[in-house]
């Protein structure tokens, strides 16, 4: 089963000002709960094909934890995302096997606020040019809610593409490449991405997502800013949508670059 793409994570001072606003761009959004940790809580915009956003807040800092610490230093905005594995033990030795530096699955999770309790496996690398993989050990309907939770006024129905800012292209496709087990071939290119020359390389997330990783080739624009200020990392992603096209407000989105393209 091919990895695709599970969630993105997107850091928010304010839970309740992150459901107003992204309610009012016109989404469905939920509550998550908070998790095992006790030092973080989310709420939720599931989509159609089954990837969702995840707007987190941090109760305290955690020293060590990168997130965190991005967050405390960097402010709102794109902290990560995650693949969906078929069966996650499997899919780490696989990795593991081509060469990639993941770590073995650690069990997490987080409450409902019906009370429901969610229970997960998380395997992360240590560089954040990666995604990490997060598989379910209660049924994934628990922790990605169906039905009309899915449906969104403003037209959304999926993630058609991710750009991910790195360092080293290069490295980082093949990085890539060994957590796919694809991709390893796909072409190096000079583009412009995000308004700034680039480097990029395009890799599938299953059928209908792409992720791109682009370094810049100049110190300055929102790829070198990114960077500087969070790490590599997710920089910008568009939403396949029957509505209106263009780029979300940055005010209300609260700092992650999303648009919606035309299905």
């Amino acid at each position: 089963m091919a990895l695709t793409l599970d969630h993105l994570v997107i850091a928010v001072a304010d839970l309740d000002a992150a459901f107003a606003d992204y309610s009012s761009l016109g989404f469905t959004v939920i509550r998550g709960g908070e998790h095992q940790n006790g030092i973080t809580h989310n709420v939720l915009v599931v989509l159609e094909d089954g990837a969702y956003l995840e707007l987190i807040a941090f109760k305290k800092p955690e020293p060590g934890n990168r997130w965190s610490e991005v967050y405390h230093r960097a402010g709102e905005g794109f902290l990560d995302h995650a693949l969906l594995p078929g069966d996650i033990d499997s899919d780490v030795k696989a990795a593991q096997g081509r060469g990639l530096d993941i770590a073995d699955p650690v069990a997490g999770g987080r409450f409902r606020p019906d009370g429901a309790r969610l229970d997960w496996k998380t395997a992360r690398a240590p560089g954040s040019d990666v995604p990490f993989l997060c598989g379910d050990v209660t049924p994934r309907s628990l922790r990605v809610q169906e039905g009309d939770v899915r449906r969104h006024d403003n037209g959304v129905t999926g993630v058609a593409s991710l750009t991910v800012a790195v360092r080293d292209v290069e490295a980082s496709r093949a990085r890539y490449a060994a957590l796919l087990g694809t991709g390893a071939e796909a072409p190096v290119v000079e583009a412009e991405i995000l308004g700034q020359p680039a480097r990029a390389a395009t890799l599938p997330l299953g059928h209908a997502t792409t992720v791109t990783l682009a370094s810049p080739t100049g110190p300055d624009g929102i790829l070198a800013a990114a960077l500087a200020a969070r790490g590599e990392g997710p920089v910008a992603a568009a939403f396949r949508g029957s509505g209106t096209s263009g780029d979300l407000d940055l005010r209300l989105t609260h700092g992650a670059r999303l648009a919606i393209v035309a299905a």
